[in-house]
């Protein structure tokens, strides 16, 4: 059987509707049965190499992502559902992202300097809430290293057709007196890579990170990062905790307009674990349906006093908690827990309701 063949025999609906399905009933039992980061990083492992023959992955993704193009900080989205920082730190499996159908992709959260992250384990599943918790720390094998990955990606003309985001973050050896030098470091490194910047100042896994949240810290960062480009090249994005207090979240709003930034990601995780039963809990942020709420809250204060594009993420897992954001204002969506529970067909399902 030829390849338009067999394109042609995956594309009909019955087999697109099975093959969308094998993940939730094959291949997630499976990767279930491994401990959470070993199964992550098996998952990235199986996509790295598929992205050598992206059009095979496609094939066996299921049904394209009915296309919804959007022009947002002046990047032309094919299709709204991207897929969020955390999941390809090391930008190991970009091709894969568009053939499985993601509008967009973001790598890392990339840190100046290579680090191992926190002590394992540090991912948790919680399956009855659709959830996990993770205390990574920016684990990542640093700037030069994933730049270097980059560009050795865009030479080989296997460069993705989505718009690629780049989420930068600080060192956790890095002093926060210093912070602004430090993300100016991988600022520069990967300049005239991927499509946006985002500067990551909302994890609750490095110590002291969520300071640079504050209108003085914040300010500086984007200022430093300015001053070396001179004119901006590519839009810069701020990724906010879901846990600031409306205050809070309205100064850098201020911040953000001030400082002529694209947009504001809307959220990372939290760290209110309530809905985590008790002796159950573990240390970190916590990702997927409980963050919904409080994502979404974020985004209307957001929306209630800014104009700017916002970008949201955290508990989007349906086609009812997509609409919500679109409704409360948001231009694009980004999924990541979600996606490890449901599979590429979360992608379709959203894509198609949106």
């Amino acid at each position: 059987m030829g390849w338009n063949a067999l394109g042609f025999l995956i594309s009909r609906p019955g087999v697109s509707l099975y093959l969308m399905d094998t993940y939730t009933r094959l291949l997630r039992p499976i990767f279930f049965a491994l401990d959470p980061e070993e199964a992550h990083d098996a998952v990235l492992a199986m996509l790295g190499t598929g992205s050598q023959w992206p059009g095979f992955i496609g094939l066996f993704a299921g049904r394209k992502v009915p296309s919804a193009s959007r022009t947002v900080a002046g990047i032309n989205f094919p299709n709204p559902v991207g897929l969020a920082a955390g999941m390809d730190k090391n930008a190991l499996a970009l091709p894969a992202w568009e053939a499985l159908g993601f509008g967009f992709a973001e790598i890392g959260t990339v840190t100046a300097l290579p680090q191992p992250g926190n002590p394992k384990p540090r991912l948790f599943r919680y399956p009855h809430q659709q959830a996990l918790i993770n205390r990574f720390g920016f684990n990542n094998e640093g700037c030069e290293a994933v730049a270097s990955r980059l560009e050795g990606l865009h030479a080989s003309g296997r460069w993705p057709r989505i718009p690629v985001g780049i989420n930068i973050g600080k060192s956790k050896v890095t002093p926060a007196d210093e912070a602004h030098n430090d993300y100016l470091l991988s600022y520069k490194r990967f300049h005239g890579l991927g499509d946006y910047v985002v500067i990551n100042v909302s994890s609750p896994n490095t110590p002291g990170l969520r300071d640079l949240q504050s209108t003085e810290a914040l300010s500086r960062i984007i200022r430093t990062l300015r001053d070396w480009e001179g004119s901006s090249t590519r839009p810069l994005f701020v990724k906010v905790a879901p846990d600031l207090a409306e205050e809070d979240l309205v100064a850098i709003v201020r911040v953000a307009e001030q400082e002529k930034l694209a947009g504001i990601i809307a959220t990372n995780t939290t760290l209110d674990h309530s809905s985590i039963p008790v002796g159950q809990d573990q240390i970190g942020g916590l990702s997927g349906a409980p963050v919904r709420a409080r994502s979404l809250g974020s985004l209307r204060t957001i929306r209630s006093h800014t104009n700017l594009p916002v970008i949201a993420c955290g508990g989007i897992g349906n086609a009812e908690s997509a609409r919500e954001r679109l409704d409360a204002g948001a231009e694009l969506l980004q999924l990541y827990t979600s996606f490890i529970y449901q599979g590429p067909g979360v992608l379709r399902r959203i894509a198609s309701a949106v």
